[in-house]
Order: C-alpha cells, then structure tokens, then sequence
C-alpha cells in the first residue's frame, strides 16, 4: 500500500528483546542498543504508573526495595512470559515512545522475541500488548532464532546451529537448521534462579537474608561455575536473621560456585537432553560448529567450561551475548521478506 510505504519513511521500526529481567530495543538505522530493566513503578493498589508513564526501567529499578508502602516496583514478566499485562503494555509504551518520539501517526513496526516454550494464548497476550503500545504492525519470533541471527550462526542454511541463550528467566536450548528449531527445550531456569540460589545459600551458610539486587551483584563481581586460578572476594550487606540488624559478609568465587550449582546443573541436563534428540546427520555438524552461549546469564565466569566437560563440544560465547537477541530481531526487520520464514506470525496470524 502507498500509505503504508509513506508511514514507513518516518517511522522507526525496532526490534524488541522483551526478558524478564531486562528489555532490549534495536532500532533500524542505528547500531546502539537502549537496554533497561524490565520493572515499572505504580501507585499500590493500581495499575498507575508514577512519573507520568516514565517510572519504567532504570528509574524504576532505583526504587525497588527502597519505596515507601504507597509505592509497588513490579516485574511484569516472569519465566520470560506476561504476568501482568496492563503492566506490560504500559512498559512496552514507555519504550516505543521513547525511541520513536514521533507523531502517531508514524507507528512503527516492531519485531518481538518471545520464548519458544510459551503457549498460544501467550503469544497472542504479547501481540495484544505491542498492538495497543502503539506498534503499526507485530511479528514475533522465538529467541533461539532471533539470538542465532544475532550471533550469526547460518540458521537458514542446511546444517546444525544450536544456541544456549541463557537469559533472566528462561534459557532456551535449541538446535536450528533451514530457519526452523528441529530441537529444543525452554526451562525457567536461568539468571534469577541464580539470583536465588545465592540468596539461599547465604541464610542457610551465613544466616544472612540479602535482597535480589545484592544476589545479582554478587554473581556478576564473583560468580564463577569452574573454579578460577585466582579466587575472587567480595562483601554482601544484608540483615542477619538472627539479630534482625545489619550485617556485612565477606563471600568468595567458591561461596557462589556451591550456590549455583543446582541451576547450572539444570542447565546441562537440558543441554544434554536436546543433543540426545538431535538427528545424526544435524550432531555431526555441531562437532564442527560446536555450542554458541548467548544472553545475560552466558556472562558468568567459565559457564562455557562447564558445558564444554559435559558436552565434549566447543562452546563459544557470542561476541554480544547481552544483545545478540535483539540484534537478530533487527536484522529480521532489515530483511522482512527473506526472512519470513523464521517469524511466528504477523497481523494476519492474529
């Protein structure tokens, strides 16, 4: 349509990586990625959002187990699907207008990654949101797909690319081939489980209750899954469960290697289970081609090691695993009419 080819020459179509620990935006023409927290602060009791609409992201971080009563800081997504979807729409808004900061009239299209465990009415629920955010046309496509472009692993050609994406809420295993998953497997445990796994571990060793915010720094100043030449130390504040008073304690690489063991052990498993069902021809490529690590979690310290032990494959982190996914959704954007085969739908789908 000349209309649509019109709206097209002043509008920013982007792609969105929509995780549940943090949301991602790529926009066509631009190589920067705004990457900010998946949480929005609202009046307790509704669906208000502080600040005019911009308590979303890094400022509604800033706030979270630091507000008053009156104020509720919330995650609208959790495993990587909506949990609150007014909430979710409104956060989808915040990012759209903040990128576009155009007229409406010239929506953009938006390309939005989605878990490849989640259900239809899911799916639906994510493209129900993006449409009242004000995007002028929704495609989705599942993550392993979108991270392989990212990474650029030749997912459209006929050989075996497989991507562990290790992200907030979930991580997505899967084996590709031809632009589709031949293989995979959608766990809900990824970077937050850690982030628990550390907060338990520091009652049940410590006797110590940390907030997730403490756990999260932890892991990224001292986590390691394999132990380092060199072990690392840090300092966690927290409030001691027996006293009720605040207390400091110093924790080491090894303290945060015993914590995360369960998840990263969950983790393999489901490595382990999808090579077991790929098809030989499709194994034999990944001994050449080996495992790629994208998202958040792929950053932990000697992650790929592990893997590596208990897959006898080379496994390479991304060169960008924080952004691989949105990255792919942005070349799927660039590229809308090769790459169709690899989305899950459009409006007509809906």
């Amino acid at each position: 349509m000349v209309l649509d080819w019109i709206v097209g020459l002043f509008s920013k179509d982007m792609g969105i990586d929509l995780g549940t620990a943090n949301t991602l935006v790529c926009v066509t023409g631009r190589d920067e990625i705004l990457a900010e927290p998946s949480v929005v602060a609202v009046t307790r009791g509704t669906n208000r959002v502080l600040m005019n609409g911009e308590a979303v992201g890094n400022r509604a971080k800033e706030m979270a187990d630091k507000a008053p009563p009156s104020i509720q800081v919330i995650r609208p997504l959790r495993d990587g699907v909506i949990a609150d979807f007014d909430i979710t729409e409104a956060m989808l808004r915040y990012f759209i207008r903040k990128v576009h900061n155009r007229h409406r009239l010239f929506q953009p299209r938006v390309v939005i990654a989605i878990p490849s465990g989640i259900t239809p009415v899911e799916k639906r629920a994510v493209f129900n949101s993006a449409q009242r955010a004000g995007a002028r046309k929704v495609y989705l496509i599942e993550e392993p797909k979108a991270a392989g472009i990212g990474a650029g692993l030749p997912i459209t050609e006929p050989m075996g690319s497989m991507i562990v994406d290790v992200g907030g809420g979930t991580t997505e295993v899967a084996v590709m081939s031809l632009g589709g998953i031949v293989n995979s497997s959608s766990i809900r445990v990824a970077g937050d489980e850690m982030d628990l796994g550390i907060i338990e571990y520091c009652k049940r060793r410590f006797n110590l209750d940390i907030g997730f915010r403490s756990a999260e720094r932890v892991k990224i100043e001292v986590g390691s899954a394999y132990p380092l030449e060199s072990e690392l130390r840090t300092i966690v504040k927290g409030r001691d469960l027996g006293t009720g008073l605040p207390r400091a304690q110093e924790l080491g690489s090894e303290d945060i290697r015993e914590a995360l063991e369960e998840p990263i052990e969950v983790m393999c498993e489901a490595i382990l289970q999808t090579l077991d069902k790929t098809p030989p021809e499709l194994a034999a490529d990944l001994v050449d081609l080996g495992i790629t690590l994208t998202g958040g979690g792929s950053l932990l310290r000697s992650l790929d090691k592990v893997i590596e032990e208990r897959t006898n494959l080379s496994v390479t982190v991304a060169d960008d695993p924080l952004g691989s996914v949105a990255r792919g959704t942005r070349e799927v954007l660039l590229h809308l009419d090769k790459m169709a085969s690899v989305l899950e739908g459009g409006d007509d789908d809906f």
